[in-house]
Formats: C-alpha cells, structure tokens, sequence
C-alpha cells in the first residue's frame, strides 16, 4: 500500500500535475494540504474519474485539507476536535478517516507567523488539541499516522542553515517540544535515520531560488504508530514533483507498506 501526503498549494492551480502523479505513482491514498478552495470547489469528479473517493474540509481562502484513497474511504471526522478558533472560527486544518487497513489525518498544522504573534500561540494550542485528539488511535492496535505540512522543522539538520532561522517560528523549543509530546503518545517519524538521502527536504521556497540551491525545510511529516512503523517498506520524499514549471512549493513525501 502506497501512502502520501502532499501540501499541493491549491488543487486547482496543482490538478493537472495532481492527476498525472497520482498515475505515475501509483499512490493509494493520499493526503492533501493548503487546497485553497472551498469544498464545492473541490474537483471531486475528476479525481473520481480516476478512481479516487474523497474527503474534504475546507472553506476556500488559504487552508484546506483532503483526504482521497482507491483504498477505501469511511468514518471521515471532518476537524480537529476541540481544536481551538482564531479569529472566531475553527480553520480547516485537519480531516481523519480510515482507509483499507489504516485509519489517516491529514494536516495542516498553523504557520504561526512570527514569535510574537497570536498565530504563533494559535499554533500550538492547535499542536496540544491534535496530541489529545490522537492519542487514543495512536495507542490502538491497528495502523494508524498523522500526515501533513506540520510547520515545524523537528531538528536543526531539517533546517538548510540553521542560523538564519534563530528566533524565528518553525525551528523555536516550544514548537519541537510540542512535536515530542506528540511523538510520546506512541508515534514515530517514518523517515529513516541515518537520513537515506541527503538533506531530504520538502519544502523550498519560491524565491531566491531556494529549490535549485537546495535551500530547503523539512516540514511535511509521517507519524505512525507501531503497527504502521512496523509495516514501512520505504519512506522517500518525491523530489522530482518539486521541479518544473507550476509546481507547489512542497514536494509528496511518500511511504510504502507492507500489509
């Protein structure tokens, strides 16, 4: 079973390329972020044209997760429960179902903007409210993971240099630590260490050419639980999709398993 996830940075802007990968993949579920689109936007039938049932929380404007899978689709829980608001609502940043012999989140963790900001705050009331909201599936005995853009770089070699971002979000204790804490509800981090590739980054920004100078984050993650580790085969991010003209920003990070 071929699992992903990816923050296409808006699926309308991203479809063709979407549709073309999902093919070259071979890709049985994959989780969606930053769709930038409301759910009526969403482009459900084409993706069900090609063999894609889907799941989706999102209101248009910049967030919007999604869910779709040739594995089966079922018990969908739209939200992160008692997530916290801002600005008066709760953003549509989180969406879980189970799919074939897995039950999936997809996420999209709060950029949080800079230190002193509420969104930063914002940001990891969200993390505590998604630690409490999977830490019953993550202690199950069936597989289970957390995929998505999660804004934070887990350690410094995540970071293509470290220095430029002291005192900025993504890389602050309080953000890692809240990382740890979701990793103590019995998640583990699919990528293998020693890293199998160099600097495995998945997200590069648009400017200054960060992506040919492979000056890059690693911030779209895989936590599974013990039967889900248990089952990877192979765990790589997608490179090649980062490259090109009208690609996202970020790049799938891909996992195989073996049930």
């Amino acid at each position: 079973m071929r699992i992903a996830t990816w923050n296409v940075n808006s699926i309308t802007a991203r479809l063709p390329r979407l549709l073309a990968w999902l093919e070259s993949s071979g890709t049985d579920v994959l989780c969606l972020q930053e769709t930038k689109c409301t759910a009526e936007q969403f482009p459900a039938d084409a993706l069900r044209e090609a063999g894609y049932e889907s799941a989706v929380n999102a209101t248009g404007r910049w967030n919007g997760v999604a869910l779709i899978s040739r594995a089966g689709l079922s018990d969908v829980v739209m939200g992160l429960p008692d997530g916290p608001v801002y600005e008066t609502a709760q953003e549509p940043r989180a969406i879980s179902a189970t799919c074939g012999p897995v039950r999936l989140w997809s996420v999209y963790v709060p950029n949080g903007r800079e230190v002193a900001h509420e969104h930063y705050a914002y940001k990891l009331r969200w993390l505590e409210a998604l630690r409490k909201a999977v830490a019953a599936d993550a202690a199950g005995p069936n597989p289970f993971a957390v995929l998505g853009d999660f804004n934070v770089a887990p350690t410094d070699e995540d970071v293509w240099d470290p220095a430029l971002f002291e005192g900025a979000t993504h890389v602050t204790p309080a953000e890692r630590e809240a990382l740890a804490a979701l990793r103590e509800e019995g998640l583990s981090d699919v990528m293998p260490r020693p890293l199998k590739y160099d600097r495995p980054y998945t997200f590069w920004d648009y400017r200054e050419l960060r992506f040919p100078k492979n000056k890059g984050m690693r911030i779209d993650l895989v936590y599974g639980n013990a039967p889900f580790t248990a089952a990877v085969r192979d765990s790589y991010v997608d490179r090649e999709e980062r490259k090109g003209k009208g690609a996202s920003d970020h790049a799938p990070v891909v996992v195989d398993l073996d049930l």
